[in-house]
């Protein structure tokens, strides 16, 4: 069996933080594989009860100086010759040559490598070959930007020896899905089958987009609670700064950020606002509920993904799954499953803020700055979450799907998404500076972005009808890493 799937707590979806074992019941008894690995579960004998789930979720809250940055971003990787998407055995050389050459470590599936590791960070394949840098959780905004630096300094120039190139974008210009090869992993079989029966656009998510995400942590249940309301409520303004994937085969779409526009139609039941997490009663229970009703996609024993698609989480703790009857959940089954869920912000034991459009490097630093200002200094915190406290459920659901079309320029309260963008990153400026580790300089070009309004995407858009003589095509030469 693998190290990558020996929980079947897929690697890439975890995200920076290990799956270790600190606060978890002694039933389950987790170990880390290693830093960044999900986690070896024994087999339950008995029912897992609600209040482990809560305490899963519980055992992430720790102390501010114990706070730390983890950064993912995803980009698209290509053929120089022709633009054409690369396929599985291209992107296995340049793992294959991450391995030989920097000291990573492999990620096995069923033979294949799949990705690697090192120092708790991970690079690894999305459905349609996306290659993602998962960073390793860090103390400043300085030392995550270090490790994107490394990580493209060392694929570049491994690409130049194989005529291929990476792309940040947040959707594929050019390609149809059709063109685009699958990669191997067992999980993304399953939910290429099932997600065109739960949204229109299920697929392009999996196969053409990209995104950079930050992740960060919280002190307990009311700063999670905190963190996780004015998250999903400026999500949206997020999504209009960091619009970039204007192109769909080959032309315009009508979005600033195409990707944006997709997570509006994937699987209502696993995306989207979550209202519920601005009720009162909102608590890490709270998201059990709801987490507990998302259907399942897979369980994953003896090295295989067991289909159990649209199955209930319920029945499985009452052993009484279609797909493993009479067998019980583990806990690891439990952080397996809270991957298979998308809303705009995540919560695991830390949360996810995923909103934004893949983009140049200069961007991918950018997201992490944003949010740390914003989220982990006590006054800047309080000042975001007055400015969205008193916006309804409809104007959440208005910004979030309207923002990918008109991205600054959407109209909001009398006044403009752009003028929202000013406000919220001066206070994030205003956090990263009282936090006094030299940051703030990396949102200089959001400062630029929200003071002229011009997105990434807007020069796209004016180079595709100017120089480019409305071809994609220059893209790929002109904004690759």
């Amino acid at each position: 069996m693998s190290r990558q799937l020996v929980s079947g707590v897929d690697l890439k979806k975890l995200g920076p933080y290990p799956a270790g074992a600190r606060g978890l019941p002694r039933t389950s008894r987790l170990a880390p594989v290693h830093a960044n690995a999900p986690a070896v579960a024994e087999r339950r004998t008995e029912p897992l009860l609600k209040q482990e789930l809560v305490d899963y979720l519980k055992s992430g809250c720790k102390p501010k100086s114990q706070w730390r940055i983890g950064t993912e971003h995803e980009k698209l990787g290509f053929n120089l010759d022709d633009n054409s998407r690369m396929s599985y055995d291209q992107i296995a050389q340049v793992l294959r040559k991450l391995e030989a050459r920097f000291g990573w470590q492999p990620i096995m599936e069923d033979g294949r490598i799949i990705g690697v590791y090192l120092d708790g960070q991970s690079v690894t394949l999305e459905p349609g070959g996306q290659f993602e840098l998962s960073g390793a959780p860090v103390e400043t905004i300085h030392k995550t930007c270090a490790e994107v630096n490394s990580h493209l300094y060392q694929v570049k120039a491994i690409c130049e020896e194989l005529h291929c190139g990476f792309l940040g974008v947040g959707f594929d210009p050019k390609w149809a899905i059709k063109d685009v090869p699958v990669m191997p992993k067992g999980r993304y079989s399953l939910m290429k089958a099932y997600m065109p029966t739960v949204g229109s656009m299920g697929l392009d998510m999996m196969f053409r987009t990209c995104t950079v995400q930050v992740n960060l942590d919280f002190e307990s249940e009311r700063d999670m609670i905190e963190k996780f309301r004015i998250g999903l409520a400026l999500q949206p303004m997020a999504n209009a700064l960091f619009a970039n994937s204007p192109f769909k085969e080959g032309q315009p779409t009508g979005y600033v950020s195409t990707r944006g526009h997709v997570w509006t139609d994937v699987d209502a039941s696993r995306t989207g606002g979550l209202p519920f997490v601005f009720r009162e009663d909102m608590s890490f229970e709270r998201y059990v509920e709801y987490a507990m009703d998302v259907p399942m996609y897979f369980v994953y024993r003896n090295g295989q993904y067991i289909n159990a698609l649209g199955m209930s989480w319920r029945d499985f703790m009452a052993g009484k799954l279609p797909a493993l009857p009479g067998e019980y959940p583990t806990l690891a089954d439990w952080a397996n499953h809270l991957t298979t869920i998308f809303p705009e912000v995540r919560l695991k034991k830390y949360l996810e803020m995923r909103g934004a459009d893949g983009g140049p490097w200069r961007m991918l630093c950018a997201l992490p700055a944003l949010w740390v200002g914003l989220l982990y200094d006590d006054e800047a915190q309080q000042q975001a979450l007055a400015l969205v406290s008193d916006w309804t459920d409809s104007e959440r659901e208005y910004l979030r799907t309207e923002v990918p079309r008109a991205g600054l320029r959407t109209r909001f309260r009398g006044g403009t998404v752009q003028n929202l963008a000013k406000q919220v990153v001066s206070i994030a400026r205003g956090g990263l500076q009282r936090r006094g580790h030299d940051e703030a300089n990396f949102l200089k070009r959001l400062e630029v972005i929200a003071e002229t309004g011009l997105t990434q995407a807007d020069h796209l858009l004016e180079l595709y009808e100017t120089k480019w003589q409305r071809s994609v095509d220059p893209l790929y030469s002109e904004f690759m890493y």
